[in-house]
């Protein structure tokens, strides 16, 4: 972000809240680059603005941001209806210290974030500001330019649609890295009856690639299935890398243990997992898609709150 290098008064205030507004905006949007730019415009509209004003700096920014992602949703919304396969959400790095709050960790996975995809710009809001920051009711109403009472059924259609699609399981978190880093190795030796262990019954893969790189235009469904796919992996040559050029690593992703996946010269996919109630592998995200890759490609860990 291009601010001055003094630091004034208000430059201190906007900077005091700077990860809140990213956590609201990725939240909301999904993708960190339109995160950025929507901090970015907050800044310029809380630098040109009387606020002298203002009496609550944070409620402040936070309808700015609100307004400007909704905004932004609804008009990247066509573009994402027709997009090429599945639309995953960009993932960012966040460090291991993520995943020590829980709740923080759950409303930045991957899983959450496409269940949140369905939602209307309105719904998705609300339910950031109210489930995941705990803004009141009034408070949401102002940021978001709404009415208490259509804040409250906004909140309850997310809540409801959130719960049906999305079902909580308590999270070991122990245990989640331990079947990743087994699922990597299993990966790494072809291991397929390892992988078939790691995996659930039903665990669902989807791929991204947005039409940039060969990738699987459907999920890919069932244990077998799956499990063949990345027991080929060692062995198979990926977006034109052979296997021996390419290097993975265990990482956090979104606040969960994932996997990066290096060619020579650039960042090629990442894959991040949800897990059912008895620790096996759920389902698989995998974004390879390079215009969603810069996040993780330039290494900035993302402050999450």
């Amino acid at each position: 972000m291009t601010q001055p290098q003094q630091a004034g008064p208000d430059q201190l205030a906007f900077q005091q809240y700077r990860t809140l507004l990213f956590s609201v905006a990725y939240r909301i949007l999904g993708t960190a680059a339109d995160a950025e730019d929507v901090v970015q415009d907050a800044w310029l509209k809380w630098s040109a603005a009387d606020r002298s004003h203002v009496a609550d700096p944070k409620a402040y920014l936070t309808r700015i941001v609100s307004n400007l992602a909704m905004e932004r949703l609804r008009s990247t919304r066509h573009q994402r209806e027709t997009y090429v396969g599945p639309w995953l959400p960009e993932p960012i790095l966040t460090g291991p210290d993520a995943a020590d709050g829980v709740a923080t960790t759950d409303s930045v996975s991957m899983a959450l974030l496409v269940v949140l995809e369905t939602l209307s710009p309105l719904e998705r809001a609300v339910f950031v500001l109210k489930e995941v920051f705990a803004f009141s009711y009034a408070e949401i109403a102002e940021a978001v330019e709404r009415s208490e009472a259509a804040v409250r059924q906004a909140a309850h259609r997310a809540r409801e649609h959130v719960q049906a699609r999305r079902p909580r399981f308590t999270a070991d978190r122990a245990r989640q890295r331990d079947v990743t880093e087994r699922f990597f190795a299993a990966t790494a030796g072809g291991d397929i009856n390892t992988l078939m262990e790691l995996l659930s019954p039903d665990v669902t893969l989807w791929t991204d690639g947005g039409g940039k790189v060969r990738q699987a235009l459907k999920p890919v469904v069932g244990l077998e299935t799956v499990a063949r796919w990345f027991a080929a992996l060692g062995t198979a040559t990926y977006q034109g890398i052979e296997p021996g050029q390419m290097r993975a690593e265990l990482t956090w992703i979104n606040g969960g243990p994932g996997v990066v996946f290096h060619g020579p010269d650039r960042v090629v996919a990442t894959l991040t997992f949800d897990f059912d109630p008895e620790g096996r592998i759920s389902t698989i995200h995998n974004v390879a898609n390079p215009d969603k890759l810069h996040a993780v490609a330039d290494g900035t860990r993302h402050e999450l709150s």
